[in-house]
């Protein structure tokens, strides 16, 4: 049988952890092969996998594409070039593993029929096991009967473990690239700048360039920067040295940097290796700014040690900070952190790829929609992710507790099988879980729909199109180039609906939605409102996409030319608020929607289009409002039988939607009074009548007669 030769490619995610080799169709049709046979992969060691073939576009690519254990296992990563060929197999009667720390027998035989029958074993195999503490730790194959030929699980093999061995490479657990999801451009850029370099040195050498000496991971906490620089080290096999920066500080004169110093020899004796140094921003502030010298001895030990007169050799250098303006500028220049590679809040496709590899090892119900969660899940990290899939875990776990006798030893396994995570555990995890990057600012998702909102029919049409369609028909919008609306802003009298429809936009367009209430902005301190501005806008523009709610703008934005002696506070949060929405940063994703009764004092500068792009009246409703909204507020009420809307209608007229409701509210009391007065013991006897509701109209005048309100608006 020929040997083939084929090029390594990352697996997919749905088949990472299955003991499978996706191979190019072409080879499986040319050597009449069949899937679910046994193929012999050969790198610099040798391991076996199942066969699966390839997708169209994979035909004639002359790849084959196998997850981060097996490349493990063949001691071959991405890119590289290996053998395989089609070999027979026969069933295991034994397997023996081999732990690298101290473990337990205890459920091993159920953990390894559950999740690996029907794998093939090659004795010095690697696998990674969850313990029973919820943790991840390395099995190697010592050895299985027969031991001739690799062997196929079945539920007949019988699992020992053996004596403790040393791990391959020193990293626990061992994680690969397919741990990461939603990093594929960042994943391509530091493979390009760390595993080249390792690998193919001769490269840069015949460039004539010197090889890249470190990498700057930034953004906000919880997308994976500690994660992604394990994977690479895992990936390439190199010595990983981790540091956390406040541990190398030291108590005497000279011991912090003599620590650094020590870390990068021993870097240097065990290249190729990695140096991992986690918050940077804690042992290397900028220099001018901080008190302590110990910092600063740090700083410049760091920069000569990074550039300093000896050649580094094969030694590269990642750091980790969410606050990489707090660094200093001397170590971001190029020769020292060479690229800056930001890691980002991931798109709706990357929170798809985080939920499927954290749901892997799941019990999960096949009607769970991972693509809908990913879709509902805006603003969240990877790490809010993975704790939204605990949460839904332990749900589904709270309603076997019942059953469960906690005194046992050992939990049946029929009570075991029963566990199993619905759709309905994530949507109530949804309610728990909240995007991380948002948390001072974000408030909950409103439960308000546009059937909340009694009339006022073209109003919500003209929202509709200014929040939703941008949203969900870009194309039209890149199509037409046509710029989506950056703000909107509701005026008209109180009581008319202007925060309930911010919130039932909130509802409908499925994003996040930060509130801010005017005047909760300003502070006594210089230059700490317009910080707080800065920080909203920053933080929605991580989180997009993103509605900032503005309710009471007047306050927060008056006219700058009205000379206020408030020490020019609003004067400077009117400049910020203009920069922010339409400077030099743009905004994507983002709208802004304002809500006031009195446009007239609000700064004309705000009121220009391409900041408030649309200026959208919220009048006093009209009968056919009226009548919507007495509807609304009535629908749970206990009515008595013959309720004239159209009179109370008519005798509403000019009063606001907030007035109408107070009326049905003061209508229901009334008939709780005569419940009360009459000592009656069932609920079920209060009704609201007809005299409740016009008696309640009496007692209650609209807040201004309709000539003052149109006099307030103009």
């Amino acid at each position: 049988m020929n040997e083939i030769t084929l090029k390594i490619a990352e697996a997919a995610q749905r088949h990472v952890g299955k003991g499978i080799a996706v191979v190019d169709p072409k080879i499986v049709e040319e050597n009449g092969w069949e899937t679910g046979q046994i193929l012999e992969l050969v790198g610099n060691r040798k391991s076996h996998v199942k066969l699966w073939s390839g997708y169209a576009p994979d035909y004639g690519t002359g790849i084959i594409k196998i997850d981060g254990i097996t490349r493990h296992n063949i001691g071959s990563g991405i890119g590289e070039k290996i053998t395989i060929r089609k070999v027979d197999a026969a069933e295991a009667q034994q397997v023996v593993l081999s732990p690298i720390e101290k473990l337990s027998e205890e459920g091993l035989q159920e953990y390894m029929q559950a999740y690996y029958t029907g794998h093939v074993l090659t004795a010095g195999d690697t696998l990674i096991v969850t313990t029973q503490l919820g943790g991840k730790t390395q099995l190697v194959v010592s050895g299985t009967t027969p031991s001739s030929k690799p062997v196929i699980i079945s539920e007949e093999t019988e699992f020992k473990l053996g004596s403790m061995t040393k791990a391959i490479d020193n990293s626990i657990p061992r994680i690969t690239y397919d741990d990461l999801g939603g990093l594929k451009n960042e994943v391509q850029k530091i493979r390009e700048m760390v595993e080249l370099p390792m690998r193919h040195p001769e490269l840069f050498e015949k460039l004539g360039v010197e090889a890249p000496k470190g990498v700057l991971l930034y953004g906000p906490p919880g997308t994976g920067k500690t994660l992604l620089a394990k994977a690479v080290a895992g990936e390439t096999n190199s010595h990983f040295t981790s540091i956390s920066g406040p541990e190398i500080i030291g108590k005497f004169y000279g011991e912090s940097e003599e620590r650094l110093r020590e870390i990068f020899k021993q870097a240097e004796e065990n290249s190729p290796s990695i140096i991992f140094i986690d918050e940077i921003d804690s042992i290397a502030p900028k220099r001018e700014e901080v008190t302590g010298e110990v910092e600063k001895r740090i700083v410049s030990q760091l920069l000569t040690l990074m550039d300093g007169m000896k050649s580094r050799g094969k030694v590269v250098v990642i750091a980790a900070t969410n606050r990489p303006d707090s660094i200093d500028p001397a170590l971001r220049r190029p020769g020292r952190f060479d690229r800056e590679i930001e890691i980002g809040i991931p798109d709706q496709e990357g929170r798809t790829e985080v939920l499927h590899i954290h749901t892997r090892g799941m019990p999960i119900e096949d009607k769970v929609n991972l693509e809908q969660i990913a879709k509902v899940t805006h603003g969240f990290v990877g790490a809010d992710l993975e704790v939204l899939a605990k949460e839904a875990a332990m749900r589904s776990l709270r309603r076997i507790l019942p059953d469960l006798d906690l005194e046992a030893e050992k939990i049946p396994a029929e009570i075991l099988q029963k566990i199993i995570i619905t759709e309905n555990d994530f949507r109530d995890a949804l309610k728990e879980v909240r995007p991380s990057a948002l948390r001072e600012v974000l408030v909950q998702v409103p439960n308000v729909s546009w059937d909340d909102i009694g009339g006022l029919e073209s109003l919500k049409e003209e929202l509709h199109e200014a929040v939703e369609w941008p949203l969900k028909h870009r194309e039209a919008f890149e199509h037409t180039d046509v710029a989506a609306p950056k703000g909107i802003l509701l005026y008209g009298p109180p009581g008319t609906g202007k925060t309930l429809i911010a919130k039932a936009v909130a509802h409908t367009s499925e994003s996040n939605f930060i509130s801010i209430k005017g005047p909760e902005l300003l502070s006594k301190w210089v230059g700490e409102s317009e910080k707080g501005v800065r920080e909203v806008f920053r933080k929605a523009r991580q989180a997009a996409p993103c509605i900032i709610f503005l309710d009471e703008l007047d306050s927060l934005a008056p006219s700058r030319s009205s000379g206020s002696s408030d020490s020019n506070v609003t004067e400077r949060v009117v400049s910020q608020l203009l920069t922010e929405i339409d400077g030099l940063e743009e905004l994507h994703d983002v709208l802004i929607i304002g809500a006031t009764n009195r446009v007239d004092l609000i700064d004309s500068a705000l009121l220009r289009p391409g900041r408030f792009d649309k200026i959208i009246e919220v009048p006093v409703p009209d009968a056919k409002g009226r009548e919507n909204i007495f509807q609304i507020h009535t629908r749970k009420k206990p009515l008595a039988e013959k309720i004239d809307f159209a009179k109370l209608v008519k005798l509403t007229d000019g009063f606001s939607g907030a007035e109408i409701e107070g009326i049905c509210n003061r209508a229901a009391m009334r008939a709780i009074r005569r419940y009360v007065d009459k000592k009656e013991k069932d609920v079920k006897l209060i009704k609201v009548t007809q005299e409740d509701f016009e008696n309640a109209i009496e007692k209650m005048r609209p807040n201004k007669s309709k000539k003052q309100i149109t006099s307030a608006i103009i």
